[in-house]
């Protein structure tokens, strides 16, 4: 039996991890369903760890002790290190950046760790080599130092792959021939390169690289904070204060890559004062002008250094997910004179190219064979009728994708699982494949947990698992090949109505996700307020923003409503973290009461 290598990206915002399964490389999800994680560590003030998702849950008590971007430390001397890193970075007697005790590499081993060890859950053995991919333009340094992590970890880094190439191979696998040349832009959150590379014998070569590991979004957030606080005339932030504000930077440069405003809202930032300031995407792209130009003079000396123009190019690629903003996207296609192709996920191309050089480089990827495709997304219908897509159309088969769900309800004891095929957003518009129930021990909302995994193999049989997560109990339902098999008139007229009615379908998913949660916070809310819990100072405004969200229910309009929680859930953020707060210290002191 040939060794597992995992692929790994380990990513300045977000990490994620693969491998070859049954010949089709995979990324691997965590107990949660996630195949993203933050690159995110927490580390306590008596050296517990804790690594992503739960890490970023810290921050509203200590954001001092959570620890984000290491990857723009890793490899560098102290003076090299970033003016505005989110914590506190100190230095060693030998000039090496430390922070919280622990030098970038241990910190970074500690995300690996994490990702090493979804992958043995998840593959049911020990897994203890791995391709681990850096930014091209990585010096020695950082590649010994990102080297080292991985050994920290318990890996045998096998291979430090650049990202461009793993995104090129990602991108690569079905599309290229012979003689292929393609630009792959990467835009992460803390580094930018542009790669030309080309297909020759079926290898990618490195034409010409160009980059800068200190531009990425991260330096796009400072821009939008810089902006707001020169607006209101606010001169100093401490440390804490601005984790919060980098924070909201980072929500609305998100919100304006799918929206034309977005309100930048703090309230008692440093404990007296609040925030609320509207951005346009007129202001961010003004905003995000010289930092896009940045890249640009990269990609231009990179086609130089190739004796290349933009017409020698097959295709542009876009991965890392600042790509994601509009501005990004129309500069590319202005500078290279075309649309860039972005069919492959900004944030798992990287990852998935690394799992295809590991399933290379053990053999498992030799004679690998591209099989059929679906050609329809399948998912299953979710709490408020909507369409939750675990396999999207035109996913290469065999496969396998699966999600953690929880019970919408007090004391539920079962959760129908139905199967649905097609490209409408709420369930009722989609094929019905079949159903079936899934028993679990009554708990409270949100605490059972049952895994959905579907699997297509080589035939296009689907079969769905789902898992009481509490019990290890499993139900298989095999659904034939009714999902592969479908008559080509019958999925475009899938296809033509989804695009035909996809601007009403979005606006109800919005009003429905958005009616979801505000039926979550409004009971929480009012009972907060009826028990006498909130101060003076923060009455007003929860009561408003209660108010507009009641009154938004009513109308049915998607964005109102969606701006309504949104203020909502800024009204009683700092509440809801002081009640956090108030509930830990309880809960300390009763257990010292009981020594």
């Amino acid at each position: 039996m040939r060794d597992i290598i995992l692929g790994i990206d380990l990513g300045t915002t977000n990490s994620a991890v693969g491998t070859v399964d049954s010949g089709f490389p995979i990324l691997l999800a965590n107990e949660d369903g996630k195949r993203i994680f933050p690159s995110a560590v927490w580390i306590g003030r008596n050296g517990e760890i804790e690594v992503g998702a739960a890490a970023l849950r810290r921050r509203t008590i200590e954001p001092d002790r959570v620890i984000t971007s290491i990857k723009r430390l890793i490899g560098r001397r102290a003076d090299e290190t970033e003016e505005h890193f989110p914590v506190a970075v100190a230095t060693t007697s030998n000039g090496l950046p430390q922070v919280l005790g622990k030098s970038p590499e241990e910190i970074s081993a500690e995300i690996l760790r994490e990702l090493k060890r979804i992958a043995e859950w998840r593959m049911g053995t020990t897994i203890t080599k791995a391709v681990i991919t850096v930014p091209a333009y990585f010096h020695d340094a950082q590649r010994a130092a990102t080297k080292r992590a991985g050994e920290l970890a318990g890996l045998e880094v096998v291979r430090i792959l650049n990202e461009p190439t793993a995104a090129a191979l990602a991108y690569g696998l079905d599309k290229l021939s012979e003689h292929s040349r393609v630009a792959v832009y990467d835009l992460g959150g803390g580094t930018f390169d542009l790669s030309i590379l080309e297909m020759q014998d079926g290898v990618f070569q490195v034409l010409a690289t160009h980059g800068d590991t200190r531009l990425g979004g991260d330096d796009l957030d400072a821009l939008i904070l810089r902006r707001v606080t020169e607006r209101l005339g606010i001169d100093e932030i401490d440390s804490t204060s601005r984790v919060r504000l980098m924070e909201e930077a980072e929500r609305v440069k998100r919100t304006l890559s799918e929206n034309d405003t977005a309100v930048f809202r703090v309230p008692f930032y440093d404990g007296a004062r609040s925030i609320e300031e509207t951005i346009t995407r007129e202001d961010l792209e003004t905003i995000a002008a010289p930092w896009i130009g940045r890249t640009l003079r990269h990609c231009r000396q990179a086609l130089a250094d190739a004796a290349l123009t933009p017409e020698d190019l097959d295709a542009v690629v876009l991965v890392g997910g600042s790509t994601r903003i509009p501005a990004v996207r129309q500069a590319v296609a202005d500078l290279f004179k075309r649309e860039p192709d972005v069919s492959q996920h900004p944030d798992e191309a990287i990852a998935l190219g690394a799992t295809i050089q590991g399933g290379i480089m053990n053999g498992a990827l030799r004679q690998i064979i591209l099989l059929d495709v679906t050609p329809l997304s399948l998912g299953i219908e979710t709490f408020g009728g909507l369409m939750n897509v675990l396999i999207p159309r035109n996913t290469t088969i065999p496969c396998k994708a699966g999600e953690m769900f929880t019970n919408a309800a007090d004391g539920q004891t079962a959760m129908r699982v139905r199967v649905l095929q097609g490209e409408r957003e709420m369930a009722r518009d989609n094929w019905d494949l079949g159903d079936f129930n899934v028993g679990f021990a009554p708990a409270p909302k949100g605490q059972a947990r049952m895994g959905v995994q579907f699997k297509i193999d080589e035939n296009g049989i689907l079969e769905v698992l789902a898992r009481d997560v509490s019990t290890n109990t499993d139900t298989i339902v095999k659904l034939g090949n009714a999902a592969v098999n479908v008559d080509d008139e019958a999925v475009e007229a899938m296809v033509s109505e989804s695009v035909e009615h996809a601007f009403t379908d979005i606006a109800e998913r919005i009003f429905t996700e958005a009616r979801l949660k505000a039926e979550e916070l409004l009971p929480a809310v009012e009972a907060v307020l009826a028990q006498g819990l909130v101060r003076d100072d923060e009455r007003v405004e929860i009561e408003a923003a209660t108010a507009a969200v009641k009154t938004a229910l009513t109308q049915g309009a998607a964005t109102p409503l969606k701006t309504a929680v949104q203020r909502l859930d800024a009204a009683t953020e700092t509440l809801a973290a002081r009640l956090v707060e108030q509930a830990l210290d309880e809960a300390l002191e009763r257990g010292m009461n009981h020594q």
